[in-house]
């Protein structure tokens, strides 16, 4: 939904932090050679070009402002892994995500 907080999958640096094609975008340098981006944002003002992030902190709201999805918002990841060669290659985004437990309950 529009206005959600959209949160860093890791730590790592900023390294774009503006508007790219009319939507707000970021993307997260992280340790051994992977990038993040979201989009469309609307960038919290301190989330800036070279500053630190850690896991989990807001990069801002989901926007639907010229989306594809309004009046509903939906989130854009993309992930870049450095080959060893130094080339950026796109890879599958959900190896960032942190698997989580599910614990079903029986109801009371």
């Amino acid at each position: 939904m529009p206005g959600q907080d959209v949160l860093a999958v890791d730590a790592g640096v900023v390294t774009h932090a503006a508007l790219l094609a009319g939507r707000g975008t970021v993307t997260i340098e992280h340790p051994g050679g992977v990038r993040s981006t979201y989009e469309p944002l609307r960038i919290d003002p301190l989330i800036r070009r070279n500053s630190s992030v850690a896991t989990g902190q807001a990069l801002g709201t989901l926007d639907s402002t010229g989306s594809h999805c309004a009046p509903l918002a939906c989130l854009h990841l993309g992930a870049l892994r450095q080959g060893s060669s130094g080339e950026w290659d796109y890879v599958q985004p959900l190896f960032l995500l942190q698997p989580m437990e599910v614990i079903l309950l029986p109801s009371p």
